[in-house]
């Protein structure tokens, strides 16, 4: 049952529409429990009721027609319980509703199971059968995983606005994801794909199918070549044998293998590479589960053949355009930086990515440079939407294909108003970030990039609360040497200087990776990462500290932060190879003075340990994104439970109360430097806990300034006592939406539904 499951599964997941999912899943499941009827009800919102939308078994002309409230008859029973029901008599239940229509007096048996997705009923499956049987526990697990897989399709349809019928090809369409950066944009999509990678290249339907079919042969016949003279280059130093597997390599790439399959998915309605990429993966995926090993390692030529075709493929029609038009809203499997940096200054509007995290080297990249973006928007349909008109909002972490003209009209009125809003916050960015009653609370700037904009923020803040070193390390193909890092460093401690600049060691590992230093991992943001990862490579952790230590000479200016920390023993550790670090170049003759260090407080463990931490490090500095992740349970780069992550949880507003009160408590200076420090309403709160600085991004400090001077310390410290007996979530947002629309500053606020 287990292999028939999974086939049904790959030709839902394969078709071209709804439809075709739809009928696909009523004959395949009929055929596999050797029922009499299959059919399937999806729930329409609008109308709140259960549409029967294909069935094999009823009559035909009852699809569109048969409609049910729920809790009516039986159909309506399981939606509005939202549970299997399995009946040996089901015109005996009372709740059992005849339809004329549908001729199912004839049937006795009946088993019906929810369609559910992300805790929303989206429909109905049912089986039954003419004469009385029960079915049994086995059925009745195969129909409820075959109703989890068909939730999933019926999700991307519902996102893509094709759900309900009549569906309209080119209407309005919302799709969400992560908001990973803040704003509004109104622009054109355009889709890209990386070169060169089959599991990134996204469906497209082509326009013209016999130049597709032209494209592929001309790579096909290019990739031939190339294996032609690699395998002529090697005659003399390989085997026969050896040299043989050029000519299986030249067989597998003919016109009568890889070819015919590959043209006849274009004439399917697939562009060359995403049919290129649809046959490779069918092949390598039935390879792969064969017993025998040597045709399991023939699903890596296969994968490894279909890479080189793809990058001829891509070099003959590469799907980024050479031209991108205004206000271009980019949309991608995954969107690297190199991608952002081809394209024209001034034209990009905003990001989209279906992979990726707001830690990801883009996503720091999009808020550093203020670009709305949002991440993990899974059920995106890129054949759809190139080239369409699009809304994104990164506040809320949507986006809008093809709006109407209404809500297109309502995005452009808010977007006006955030620029009008920025244009008056500009006058008083020069001027200090103190509350009305004189309480200064020092405002800092997260950095990463290259130093391009200090003249402009060193006169508006009060140093560098996190400069991410790893940043440089993800823009290299290796890692960066001493002398680079030292003038990378020095140039941002020069150009804060005399203002301090807490720079964090090497961060990577969980949503971060080096493409030379690859960390593979089944749960990264419980593995190696972080300090855990440099302390277990002392050799990239002393060149690091050294370069800080070099760099720093005559500035007094140089703050080394240590993330991931979970023990003393690792904050005494790193300790000591800063000592070595030191001495090494005293060795050298070059002294420099010992630099203040701290330690991130972003894993729940650290809460318990302030005391001794206290005794080793000069400042905390609380990274309120992990802390929130970790201590509620949350993967706030995943799209089903970002919702659940919210750093306004009361548990964590209730930790980092705690926390600035034991570091007052022991002297030891604590700042934040998390997402909530950026937030007008979470840099109140944060200020009336007793934290000493908070650091964010750039395009976050206007507003945070402008809240900041508009309160007094005593009304920040009443909305720290109020806040934190609130009970869930929405009710702290509530009621700080609440208290700054009190104090007139709920404009500062992100934009409400």
């Amino acid at each position: 049952m287990l292999d028939t499951l999974r086939r049904i599964v790959q030709e839902v997941n394969g078709a071209r529409s709804l439809d075709a999912a739809l009928a696909t899943m009523v004959r395949r499941i009929r055929k596999a429990m050797r029922t009499d009827v299959c059919s399937i009800y999806l729930f329409d919102r609008e109308r709140d009721r259960l549409v029967l939308m294909d069935t094999i078994g009823l009559r035909t002309q009852a699809v569109g027609i048969v409609t049910l409230r729920l809790g009516e008859g039986l159909v309506g029973l399981v939606g509005q319980r939202e549970e299997p029901l399995n009946l040996e008599d089901a015109p005996g239940h009372p709740q059992f509703r005849y339809f004329a229509e549908t001729g199912e007096e004839r049937f006795s048996s009946f088993l019906g199971v929810p369609i559910i997705h992300q805790r929303r009923m989206l429909g109905v499956l049912v089986v039954q059968q003419q004469e009385k049987r029960r079915f049994d526990e086995g059925d009745e697990a195969f129909l409820v995983t075959m109703a989890a897989q068909l939730a999933g399709v019926l999700a991307h349809a519902l996102v893509s606005g094709t759900l309900n019928r009549p569906a309209e090809p080119d209407g309005q369409a919302m799709f969400s994801g992560v908001a990973a950066s803040p704003g509004m944009a109104i622009g054109e999509i355009v889709v890209v794909a990386p070169p060169a990678d089959l599991d990134s290249v996204p469906d497209l339907i082509p326009t013209d199918p016999d130049a597709e079919v032209v494209r592929l042969h001309a790579a096909l016949a290019h990739v031939r070549e190339d294996i032609r003279k690699a395998g002529a280059r090697l005659a003399s130093r390989i085997s026969t044998q050896e040299l043989a597997l050029f000519d299986v390599y030249q067989q597998m790439l003919g016109d009568a293998a890889l070819g015919n399959e590959v043209e006849k998915r274009i004439r399917e309605g697939q562009w060359a590479p995403g049919a290129l990429a649809d046959v490779v993966r069918r092949h390598t995926q039935y390879l792969e589960r064969v017993d025998d090993g040597y045709l399991r390692e023939r699903a890596m030529d296969i994968r490894d053949l279909g890479r080189r075709v793809l990058a001829h493929l891509q070099e003959s029609n590469e799907l980024t355009p050479s031209t991108y038009p205004a206000n271009t809203i980019l949309v991608g499997d995954e969107i690297s930086a190199a991608t952002l940096g081809e394209l024209p200054r001034g034209r990009l509007a905003a990001l989209v990515s279906i992979r990726g995290s707001s830690n990801s080297h883009v996503a720091i990249l999009a808020r550093a440079m203020g670009i709305p973006t949002v991440l993990g928007m899974v059920d995106l349909p890129l054949p759809r939407i190139n080239g369409a008109k699009a809304i994104l909002d990164g506040h809320r972490g949507r986006l809008f294909v093809r709006p109407e003209p209404q809500l297109a009209k309502r995005y452009e009125r808010l977007i006006k108003e955030e620029r009008a809003l920025a244009e008056v916050l500009e006058h008083e960015q020069h001027l200090p970030s103190e509350t009305s009653d004189g309480h200064r609370m020092p405002l800092m700037v997260n950095t990463g990039l290259a130093v391009d904009m200090v003249a402009q923020l060193k006169p508006r803040v009060s140093g560098v609360g996190l400069y991410r070193t790893e940043v440089p390390f993800m823009m290299n193909e290796r890692f960066p040497s001493e002398q680079e890092q030292t003038r990378l460093y020095h140039e941002q401690l020069s150009s804060f200087a005399p203002l301090p600049v807490v720079m964090r060691t090497l961060d990577i590992g969980g949503d971060k990776d080096l493409p030379y230093f690859p960390i593979n991992e089944a749960n990264p943001f419980l593995g190696w990462r972080g300090i855990r990862v440099t302390l277990d490579h002392p050799e990239v952790l002393m060149v690091q500290m050294r370069a800080m230590l070099m760099a720093s000479r005559e500035l007094d200016n140089l703050r080394i932060l240590l993330p991931m920390i979970t023990s003393v023993d690792e904050v005494d550790t790193a300790l000591r190879l800063l000592a070595r670090a030191r001495e090494e170049l005293a060795e050298d003759g070059i002294e420099v003075a010992s630099p203040k260090v701290g330690v991130m407080i972003e894993v729940p463990a650290t809460l318990y340990q302030l005391s001794a931490l206290a005794e080793r490090v000069d400042f905390f500095s609380v990274g309120s994104n992990d802390l929130t992740q970790y201590l509620l349970a949350v993967d706030r780069n995943n799209a089903r439970v970002a919702s659940l992550y919210d750093a306004c949880h009361p548990a964590v507003l209730n930790a980092l109360a705690r926390l600035a009160e034991e570091s007052q408590r022991l002297g030891v200076p604590a700042s934040v430097c998390g997402e909530l420090a950026g937030d007008p309403s979470g840099a109140l709160l944060l200020m009336g806990m007793g934290f000493e600085a908070l650091s964010m991004n750039a395009p976050s400090l206007p507003r945070v300034r402008a809240a900041i001077r508009r309160v007094s310390i005593g009304d920040a410290r009443s909305l720290v006592a109020e806040t934190l007996s609130l009970p869930t979530t929405a009710v702290v947002r509530a009621h700080l939406r609440q208290r700054m629309t009190d104090w007139q500053i709920g404009h500062l606020l992100s934009p409400q539904d």
